[in-house]
């Protein structure tokens, strides 16, 4: 197994006490540890609110469903770990068949090898001196551990190769050309000096050249003919950067992919390398928002969409309007970047109290739910909400409730999942 399942299993040993926010208020017998709590069967009546979920038969369905797409489309896939950071998600992933992890920085690296991933790609460059004699000792340790970064400059390879030489480190680093686009994030923006960064890293005796990225995330931000045909132009680039190149490895790999556009990657690039990695992180979640409205597995790139895995459960503390409730979440607690939170239901209430409600606001510690003057929403109910954008839902939390059935009356807790940020 890529990842050490032993140090995954240890985590149920942790002790479920105020630290975590998420942490239930009534234990079962007395419970103390992660695994002690879960032997007892509880309920989500056991947690106070604010709180977030995951429902364990939607995470499921993801994974499945990704896992057959790459394997149907004959990709692989490195799932973005930045959107979790929970190696409990990552081991499903890596079970699942996912080809490595990918990160995006160093802590996030550190996480990931102390739970000994074995193959990690990080979406940047390493510059920092005491990171790469890190990351030097981690692969003269390790034989079988794979790393690869990217760089967008010759600057950015002149100093991996003068920290790694610094440091002695005895196995070469695998190194992939970023290319980027104006108006997006990093990567080089000019095909000619790609071609003078490849021919630097093929210089660095502590480097080799591996294989050409980019991240077409940023071009579109929508499903619509004008961000689609930007997302299409900027993959074609990135095969004919591909193709002009030589690498220094047996499977050069060319990678792209978030959650939004993997398709067009797919379509575009599937035929430009020995290797076409995906980096897909959100989909394991999904969501109630931006990725419900631009998968492209509901766009019809796939037979089954994704189900939205999160939610959010707030309480009803104040009723100061009659179009007016006050919930005990905000923005310490749920994400709202891309969009604001959607009510969806009371839980264990039936009726019309929140038709017509929407979210207008978030404060820190509040959310303001506007509803029908005549709701008879009350102070105490608590209510379920959808939430847009998991990559700034999951870091909030230190520990995640799963529940199995998120639609039950008083959902059964079936696991709880640790988070690293």
């Amino acid at each position: 197994m890529p990842i050490d399942t032993t140090a995954v299993a240890a985590l149920r040993e942790e002790p479920l006490d105020w630290r975590f926010k998420a942490a239930p208020l009534r234990t079962p017998g007395g419970a103390g540890t992660v695994g002690e709590y879960l032997s007892g069967r509880p309920t989500l009546a056991d947690f106070g609110t604010p709180l977030l979920t995951l429902e364990r038969r939607a995470v499921d369905h993801n994974v499945a469903t990704m896992a057959a797409y790459t394997e149907a489309a004959g990709a692989s896939l490195a799932p973005h770990g930045k959107t979790t950071m929970a190696p409990a998600l990552w081991m499903r992933q890596l079970a699942a068949g996912a080809w490595g992890i990918t990160l995006a920085n160093l802590p996030q690296l550190r996480v990931a090898r102390s739970f000994r991933v074995s193959r990690l790609m990080l979406v940047t460059s390493l510059l920092d001196p005491a990171g790469l004699a890190w990351l030097g000792a981690q692969l003269d340790d390790d034989p079988g551990f794979s790393f690869t970064c990217w760089a967008d400059s010759v600057r950015s390879v002149e100093i991996m190769d003068s920290a790694l030489r610094a440091a002695g480190t005895g196995r070469p680093v695998d190194v992939c050309v970023e290319l980027g686009a104006p108006g997006g994030r990093t990567g080089v923006r000019d095909e000619d000096e790609a071609v003078a960064i490849a021919g630097a890293v093929r210089a660095a005796p502590t480097l080799r050249l591996a294989g050409v990225a980019g991240y077409e995330g940023t071009l579109g931000h929508d499903a619509s003919a004008t961000s689609l045909t930007a997302v299409d132009a900027f993959l074609k680039r990135m095969a004919a950067l591909y193709d002009h190149l030589e690498y220094e490895v047996d499977e050069p790999i060319v990678t792209a992919g978030g959650s939004a556009y993997f398709d067009q990657v797919v379509d575009v690039l599937g035929d430009a390398g020995p290797r076409l990695v995906l980096r897909s992180g959100a989909y394991i979640v999904h969501d109630d928002g931006f990725y419900r409205a631009v998968s492209p597995l509901v766009r019809g790139a796939g037979p089954v969409p994704f189900r939205s895995a999160m939610h959010a459960w707030a309480r009803v503390v104040s009723r100061p309007e009659p179009g007016l409730a006050l919930l005990d979440a905000g923005k310490r607690d749920l994400p709202f970047d891309e969009g604001l939170p959607e009510p969806q239901i009371v839980r264990g209430r039936n009726g019309p109290m929140l038709a017509g409600a929407r979210v207008t606001a978030l404060s820190d510690q509040l959310t303001f739910l506007a509803l029908d003057p005549g709701s008879d929403l009350g102070c105490g109910d608590v209510v379920r909400l959808g939430l847009s954008h998991p990559c700034t839902a999951f870091d909030k939390w230190a520990m995640i409730p799963v529940v199995d059935d998120v639609d039950a009356d008083d959902p059964e807790v079936v696991d709880m999942v640790r988070t690293y940020f």
